[in-house]
């Protein structure tokens, strides 16, 4: 009798030891069933997945492709931040396809690694970037190849992409160099649409197209052409830039010193001006909305790109508007993430690590200057406190430790902050 209830016992617990291990099986195969099922859906304006532009080139030119490994620096540097969408811009060059590597990589070494893209398909006209006047009439005949290039991408790594966007600011007039008419994007957008009615892209894809405000219709009335309002209806989402740095410049209509404000100290002249600047996005928001709702469409609209450069010596910087420091690139970070996850509203801002390919014959140009990073690790003020919580410990870039730009004094960093002219008037009512 002991011999047979001992081998009773032997036997259930060797059963309840089997029933754990299958369940905790079970349970290990839900959360990555789960993590794989997460759609563009779930992701965009949700405050859980912030999203960013993101390019690691860090080199003055792109012919140094950034590595696997420096990839991989960058990502967890994002993860770090709560950053779980990011954005890229073509498919020509091997960037995107080495940072789908990387994120690949870092989920096999880690289960709860979570890194998604929205996967850039760059659009040109005839002739651009040639020695020939660009043809904006005409596409150029490399476009197809790229989308085919986004296509492959995409059904290698459902996982990871989640948005295909057809062009970068491809619409919009002043981008002479290579700007293409609306049809040429509506018909790339609705061959990946077509696909995925084909079951050849997953239908959970969601199709874009990213651009200015102004080619979105929130703009210049001739803007507002028909295949605009079928582009319109067959995106999945709209994805409009914003950028009211560049406007203190060409644009400044609320940009500057109110004559009622300037017995204010300078931190408050400055807070006021950022936070006109912060009015004057959501107003193109609005305008993109307006003229959305005005053809009969009903689309979520999220902020494809904007941003503010720390540093410019040319149109922003002390000799012009004297809009670009560390100072108000925070504000304007702080401001329009507030405003964006209050509302569901993704951004991608603009963008996370400076890239000095930009504008290589000019290391002072604003281009060089967007990132929340230098080159070679230093935060800068926006991420300054994310430094003091120890959220970067035992991170790098570049090998680096992350630490802070002019040493964390924020006196020093105060001393190169210029306050906007004073005005006798602005137009704040947007």
């Amino acid at each position: 009798m002991k011999k047979t209830s001992c081998y009773f016992i032997l036997m259930m617990i060797t059963l309840f030891t089997v029933s754990c291990n299958e369940t905790k099986k079970e349970k290990n195969t839900a959360k990555q069933k789960t993590k794989t099922e997460v759609t563009a859906k779930d992701i965009l304006g949700n405050p859980n997945y912030l999203a960013i532009s993101y390019g690691g080139y860090r080199k003055s030119t792109r012919d140094i492709q950034p590595t696997i490994k420096e990839l991989k620096e960058d990502m967890k540097l994002l993860q770090a931040m709560n950053i779980k969408m990011i954005r890229t811009y073509n498919v020509q060059l091997a960037h995107a396809s080495n940072v789908l590597k990387a994120i690949a990589e870092l989920k096999q070494e880690d289960s709860n690694f979570e890194m998604y893209m929205m996967l850039g398909a760059w659009i040109d006209c005839k002739n651009a970037w040639t020695d020939q006047p660009p043809n904006h009439e005409l596409e150029s005949g490399n476009n197809e190849a790229e989308i085919k290039r986004a296509v492959i991408l995409a059904n290698q790594y459902p996982d990871i992409v989640k948005v295909i966007a057809v062009g970068n600011e491809a619409m919009v007039k002043w981008a002479t160099s290579y700007f293409v008419q609306p049809w040429v994007i509506l018909k790339w957008v609705n061959y990946l649409q077509d696909l995925k009615e084909k079951d050849e892209l997953s239908k959970d894809l969601w199709i874009t197209s990213s651009d200015n405000f102004a080619s979105w219709g929130g703009g210049d009335t001739e803007y507002h052409v028909e295949d605009l309002n079928k582009l319109i209806k067959a995106v999945d989402f709209i994805s409009m830039h914003t950028y009211p740095m560049h406007d203190t410049h060409y644009n400044p209509q609320f940009w500057g010193v109110l004559e009622d404000e300037k017995e204010m100290s300078d931190i408050e002249k400055i807070e006021k001006a950022m936070e006109r600047s912060l009015e004057y996005s959501k107003a193109q928001y609005e305008s993109v909305k307006q003229y959305m709702n005005s053809v009969g469409a009903n689309k979520p609209i999220h902020i494809g790109e904007t941003g503010w450069a720390s540093y410019s010596n040319g149109h922003y910087g002390n000799d012009g508007s004297k809009a670009t420091d560390e100072f108000k690139e925070a504000l304007f970070y702080t401001l329009m993430r507030n405003w964006t996850n209050e509302n569901k509203i993704a951004c991608f801002y603009f963008e996370a690590f400076n890239e000095p390919w930009k504008d290589a014959a000019n290391q002072g140009g604003s281009e060089n200057h967007f990132g929340l990073f230098t080159v070679d690790g230093e935060a800068k003020y926006v991420v300054w406190d994310l430094v003091d919580d120890q959220t970067f410990d035992g991170l790098t870039r570049g090998g680096n430790p992350i630490t802070k730009t002019y040493d964390g004094n924020k006196e020093l960093l105060l001393k190169e902050v210029l306050v906007p002219t004073i005005k006798d008037s602005l137009a704040v009512s947007f």
